[in-house]
């Protein structure tokens, strides 16, 4: 193997988002993985590229402002963020709190959503943690109490016997996905700004939820349904929910049918090669990534064996599905949700599971990867992509984020979804 090129088959040569022809080989490849000093420049670099093109150009236009996460132009806010995590860099912190301002003008224009992907509070979240990192506590209590009101929406904590199938559960557009916002406020201004008792009434609706979509299959004790469709991945299925379920304190009861499901789902593995169908019933071994198969499955299986770590089967499962992922996980795209970026992360998860320097390495080689391909990848859409060719988790903002957690792969986490 001559050159970072042929880490995989051509574009043209592959089919599926989450197809590629063969295995990569670390021990050739250790020769070719960028230093980390190099990711870090490389990706400040391609952060300003991003901001360019999703902000620079368009900061006097606020008509058509997607402000979501996963596409949108928070995506690019928290790039900034992760940028100034990683080097101290004060405008970033400015520019992010700026870019937040003009989201969360946009969001008074919708107020589908309650989640952090994909709703408005993700915006509020973000504007409270900038703040407080930028010692504004007047902006930080605004972005807050606006966060505790959107807490108050009634469908938040219903449950299925009062009719509450009107809001879904999981992480892109349900009550995951909130659940997971306040996790991340948490995480960055103190575990008791928002404290869990308040958010309990929301993780009893999620776990009472499941119990009813698993009440026709006594194997599996939690089970949700997205738009009709028993869904396993982390964008909007069993892996997603499951994920924000473990961040919580559970009863006995509720642990034991957390561990049941995680027994079922990795039940539910392609025999011939160890992936995971994309939905109950799905046949196709076509997708892995993080929206649906062995990706998602692996981080949040690599949180279940913290979680669960008496319970060895979790995380021979998430190596397994790190497997999967080394063998197959060179795919088309670039991004978070179903590109190669959000497939490093699979082996930055394992890396801090296990501590064993391959997985760093074999995270390293997606990302150099990347770094030779990802220009080519993106230019490929380019006709048709627009700024989502820039954003979060379908573009190179996501590799950006990458780029710098590969630089300190120990405090490394999947924006949006690993805290």
């Amino acid at each position: 193997m001559s050159s970072a090129m042929e880490f995989a088959s051509s574009q043209e040569e592959r089919e599926g988002g989450g197809e590629m022809t063969e295995q990569l080989d670390l021990i050739p490849v250790k020769r070719l993985l960028l230093p980390r000093e190099l990711f870090l420049s490389t990706a400040v670099s391609l952060k300003n590229q991003v901001v360019e093109v999703t902000w620079k150009r368009r900061r006097d236009d606020n008509i058509g402002v997607d402000p979501t996460a996963y596409t949108g132009l928070l995506g690019t806010a928290l790039t900034c963020l992760r940028s100034y995590e990683a080097t101290g860099s004060l405008p970033d912190l400015h520019l992010c709190s700026d870019i937040v301002d003009t989201c969360s003008l946009a969001t008074r224009a919708s107020h589908r959503h309650l989640t952090f992907l994909c709703g408005r509070v993700g915006v509020y979240a973000v504007g409270a943690v900038v703040s407080h990192y930028m010692g504004d506590p007047q902006r930080l209590d605004m972005f807050f109490n606006l966060f505790l009101q959107a807490a108050q929406e009634k469908a938040l904590p219903i449950g299925p016997e009062e009719g509450g199938f009107g809001m879904s559960y999981d992480l892109l557009y349900g009550r995951a996905g909130f659940l997971w916002a306040a996790l991340f406020i948490n995480k960055h201004l103190g575990e008791q700004k928002f404290p869990h008792d308040l958010l309990i009434s929301i993780v009893d609706a999620v776990l009472a939820g499941g119990r009813v979509g698993a009440s026709d299959n006594p194997d599996c004790p939690l089970m949700y349904r997205w738009h009709g469709t028993r869904y396993y991945g982390a964008a909007n299925g069993l892996a997603g929910i499951l994920h924000v379920l473990l961040h919580f304190p559970l009863s006995n009861e509720d642990a034991d049918d957390v561990k049941r499901t995680f027994r079922y789902l990795i039940s539910k593995r392609f025999p011939h090669c160890g992936n995971y169908p994309s939905s109950e019933g799905n046949p196709r071994d076509k997708f892995v990534q993080w929206s649906h198969g062995a990706t998602g499955i692996g981080i949040t299986l690599c949180k279940a064996s913290q979680v669960f770590h008496e319970d060895r089967e979790f995380r021979d499962a998430a190596i397994e599905a790190g497997e999967v992922v080394w063998k197959n996980g060179l795919v088309k795209e670039v991004g978070l949700a179903d590109g190669v970026s959000g497939n490093a992360y699979a082996f930055l998860s394992l890396h801090r599971l296990t501590g064993e320097s391959e997985y760093e390495e074999r995270a390293r080689a997606f990302g150099t990867y990347l770094y030779h391909n990802a220009s080519k990848l993106v230019g490929a859409e380019s006709q048709n992509g627009g700024d989502r060719l820039y954003s979060l988790f379908h573009g190179l903002a996501g590799t950006a984020c990458l780029w710098f957690d590969l630089c300190k792969p120990e405090e490394s986490r999947f924006p949006g979804y690993e805290l």
